[in-house]
């Protein structure tokens, strides 16, 4: 490689890592504990953590939701497929679930009983709702989440033009070596290229995933107005049902879902009128019963006055595609060995974020009165 090419494809790492490295330090902060959020929401939970094999009944349990909160409308509820935990959503009202996602009141409840959570709210969802948010959208919505995909994809060129630098920079020393006898700047671009090395098939897998994750907002817009638009034709133009429509159990609805395909569990219902839902429609999310298909969700439309199952609407291409990315980028598909190896991953990439912008800094201040940066002049072995 000539020493033009050398200069343009250094250009390239340095300003994409640069523009990029602050958001890339707040996803690698936020993710540490996210790759957790499992471990350390069950570990604060009070709810109990062991299935009697019973199931309260979820009618109950939106009733007693409605009674605690009356101001409010329940806009879904999850049934925790792993754990006898069962939580209701409520919003104020429809519109403020689009403009204030933030103001969602959640009531957790015994599975087994359907009594109300014995010590309240788990103190670890509130820090693990703002590590999710900043992590996903920087409370910013949608604008938040193209920014960051942004980001990802500036991250995706650093990691390119680093592999491609990494070559001509290290052929003259063994793999891992660090000068320690030469300069802390030189120790530094040592320890920076083999921390870029080492974490480039993972940094490289957790950036692109992450990238196709902040796309999930347009893409589920798009899937809700064609694929479900299409499947709830027949109720076009009926008036939405009101607090004051008769709505079929429930229960029944999550029955009917689980009866039609008993290969999957139901996991979670949105009322109808939910914008992220149906208007008329129990819309009930379900996952698969094996080990890749539990991470594949499919919408069941259920009638909310009949409690008939009329369609389902697998989600394909692309948000498929997101679907079993997502566990990839979190990397909760092989347990906790994998969650530990992922956790060590991103504290690595950490270090490396700021030697990269240690040796820029360090590069500026050896040419004093420089007007703009020029590309890094590595140092290559000699």
């Amino acid at each position: 490689m000539n020493q033009k090419r050398l200069r343009t494809w250094s250009a390239v790492h340095t300003w994409t890592s640069l523009v990029s490295t602050l958001f890339l330090l707040m996803l690698c902060v936020t993710g540490l504990p996210l790759i957790f959020h499992e471990e350390i929401e069950h570990a604060f939970d009070p709810a109990p953590s062991v299935s009697t094999g019973a199931r309260a009944p979820i009618d109950g349990i939106v009733a007693a939701a409605r009674r605690a909160h009356p101001d409010r409308i329940v806009s879904g509820v999850y049934r925790d497929p792993d754990h006898p935990v069962v939580t209701a959503y409520m919003v104020p009202s429809w519109q403020a679930a689009v403009d204030s996602p933030s103001d969602t009141v959640e009531a957790a409840f015994d599975a087994n009983t359907g009594a109300p959570h014995a010590a309240g709210e788990n103190p670890a969802h509130g820090f693990m709702a703002v590590m999710l948010r900043l992590h996903v959208d920087m409370y910013a919505a949608l604008p938040g989440q193209l920014f960051l995909g942004l980001m990802g994809l500036f991250f995706v060129a650093a990691i390119v033009s680093g592999v491609v630098l990494y070559g001509p920079f290290t052929k003259k020393l063994a793999f891992g070596e660090v000068r320690r006898e030469r300069a802390r700047r030189v120790r530094w671009l040592d320890l920076h290229n083999l921390l870029g090395i080492v974490t480039v098939a993972w940094a490289t897998v957790v950036g692109i995933t992450g990238v196709m994750n902040e796309l999930t907002g347009p893409l589920y817009a798009r899937y809700m107005a064609t694929d479900v638009a299409a499947l709830t034709a027949p109720w076009k133009g009926k008036p939405p049902l009101g607090r004051e429509a008769k709505l079929a159990s429930v229960d029944a609805a999550l029955a009917a879902t689980e009866a039609r395909y008993p290969d999957r569990h139901a996991t979670f219902v949105s009322w109808p009128g939910n914008p992220y839902g149906a208007p008329h429609h129990y819309f009930v999310w379900t996952q698969g019963k094996g080990a890749i298909d539990r991470y594949m969700s499919m919408p069941v439309l259920v009638d909310a006055l009949s409690g008939r199952v009329t369609a389902a609407a697998p989600m394909g291409g692309a948000l498929a595609a997101i679907e079993l990315s997502r566990p990839f980028h979190f990397g909760n598909y092989g347990g906790l060995p994998l969650k530990v190896l992922w956790a060590l991953f991103d504290a690595v990439t950490i270090v490396m974020l700021g030697s990269g912008v240690y040796l820029w800094v360090a590069r500026r201040r050896r040419r004093p009165g420089t007007q703009r940066a020029p590309a890094p002049q590595l140092v290559p072995a000699e």
